[in-house]
C-alpha cells in the first residue's frame, strides 16, 4: 500500500536520527504539590494567525485526583440547533483536524462542538506517560462533553482514538446519541491481533528519539500537507515534554485478551450491539492501519443495517483532512435523511 510505505519510510529516517530532542521550552507549568500531576500548558501565542483556524477556545475543568486539568474545545455555528455535531480527533492531532469540516457544518446549521483531549491541542498536557491510561481519557471527556455541556441530541463523529473514546461516551450514555457516523477506527477489546501498519506505529512511537508531530500527521495523509500546515499540528508540542500523551497512545489500544481496558470495552459493545439508532460507517479506502474495521460495526450495530455506507475515495488516515469538506457533506446528508 502505498500510504503504509510512505508512512515507515517516513517512521525508520526518523528512529535512526541522531538528532537531540529540543531543550525545554517556555511554558507555564501547574505548580506541582503531594499527589498532583505535572501539567504543562502550551502558550496562547503559539495558536495565533494558523492557516484557516479563526476559532477562539472555550475551556472546561476536569479533575483527576488534587489535579485540575483545563480541557478546550470548540464550540460554533446555532446554539439553538436541532442536532450537536461532536467530532473528535485521534491520535496524534488536535481539533485543528477538523478545520476544513466545521465551516460546511455550520453552513447546514449546526452546533459543532469540536474538543481537544486532554494531552493534545490547548487542553492541559500531563508530562508523565503514566498519567494517561484509557479510562482516563473516556473519564476526562465524559465529564467535560456530557456532564458539562450537556450535550444532547449528538451526531456523533470520531476517527482513530476520537472512535475509540467517543464511542465509549456514546455506550456511556446512548440516549444522548441521535445518530453516530464513524471513519478509519474501531473499538477493539484485545481479541484480534493487531495488523503489521498498527504494530509499525506503535515501535515507533515508543523508539523514535523525535517525534515530530506534523511530519507524522502528513506521513499519514494521502496529500502533501503545506508547511504551514504542518507547523499548525505542531503548535501544542512546543517540545517532547508536551508530547508525553501522544507518545503513549498507541500504547493504550487494547491488543491482547489481558489488557486493563478490555473488561470496560466488552461492556461497551453490549450497549452498541444493542444501539438501533442511525450508524454510518464511512471510512476511507487508503488507510492501511484501519482497513477493514467498518465490517465489525457492519455485522453487530443494528442502528447501521440497512443504510448505504459510504467509502471515502483517496482519503488516507487521516480522512478529515484529505477529503474533509467530501466527509463533511456526508455527514450533512446522512443528518437530512435520518
Amino acid at each position: 500500500n502505498g500510504l503504509f510505505h510512505r508512512f515507515s519510510g517516513f517512521a525508520k529516517r526518523c528512529i535512526s536520527s541522531n538528532d537531540n530532542i529540543a531543550p525545554l521550552a517556555s511554558c507555564e507549568r501547574v505548580a506541582p504539590t503531594v499527589q498532583r500531576m505535572q501539567v504543562v500548558r502550551t502558550p496562547d501565542e503559539r495558536f495565533v494567525n494558523l492557516r484557516d483556524w479563526p476559532y477562539e477556545p472555550h475551556y472546561t475543568d476536569v479533575r483527576e485526583g488534587s489535579t485540575t486539568l483545563r480541557v478546550a474545545h470548540v464550540d460554533t455555528g446555532r446554539r439553538d440547533a436541532s442536532t450537536t455535531v461532536l467530532c473528535m480527533h485521534g491520535e496524534p492531532s488536535w481539533s485543528y483536524l477538523y478545520r476544513h469540516m466545521i465551516p460546511v457544518l455550520v453552513e447546514a446549521g449546526h452546533r459543532v462542538v469540536v474538543p481537544d483531549l486532554i494531552g493534545f491541542g490547548r487542553s492541559d498536557k500531563p508530562t508523565e506517560q503514566s498519567d494517561y491510561t484509557y479510562a482516563r481519557h473516556v473519564a476526562w471527556m465524559h465529564d467535560a462533553l456530557i456532564r458539562q455541556l450537556n450535550l444532547q441530541n449528538i451526531t456523533f463523529f470520531g476517527q482513530d482514538w476520537g472512535g475509540l473514546v467517543g464511542l465509549r461516551l456514546v455506550a456511556a450514555a446512548p440516549d444522548r446519541f441521535a445518530r453516530v457516523v464513524v471513519g478509519n477506527t474501531g473499538l477493539p477489546t484485545g481479541d484480534a491481533t493487531p495488523n503489521e501498519a498498527f504494530l509499525a506505529w506503535r515501535k515507533f512511537s515508543r523508539e523514535a528519539p523525535v517525534f515530530p508531530i506534523g511530519q507524522i500527521i502528513n506521513g499519514g495523509c494521502t496529500t502533501d500537507l503545506a508547511a504551514d500546515v504542518i507547523a499548525a499540528y505542531d503548535a501544542p508540542f512546543p517540545d517532547d515534554s508536551y508530547k508525553a500523551g501522544a507518545r503513549i497512545f498507541p500504547s493504550l489500544v487494547p491488543a491482547s485478551a489481558d489488557d486493563p481496558a478490555r473488561a470496560d470495552q466488552v461492556e461497551a459493545w453490549k450497549v452498541i450491539g444493542a444501539f438501533h439508532r442511525p450508524w454510518l460507517c464511512a471510512f476511507s479506502d487508503a488507510d492501511p492501519i484501519t482497513r477493514g474495521g467498518e465490517k465489525a460495526f457492519l455485522r453487530s450495530v443494528p442502528g447501521a443495517e440497512g443504510l448505504e455506507h459510504v467509502t471515502i475515495a483517496g482519503g488516507g488516515h487521516f480522512l478529515q483532512e484529505d477529503r474533509g469538506v467530501e466527509l463533511a457533506t456526508v455527514i450533512n446528508a446522512f443528518i437530512a435523511d435520518h
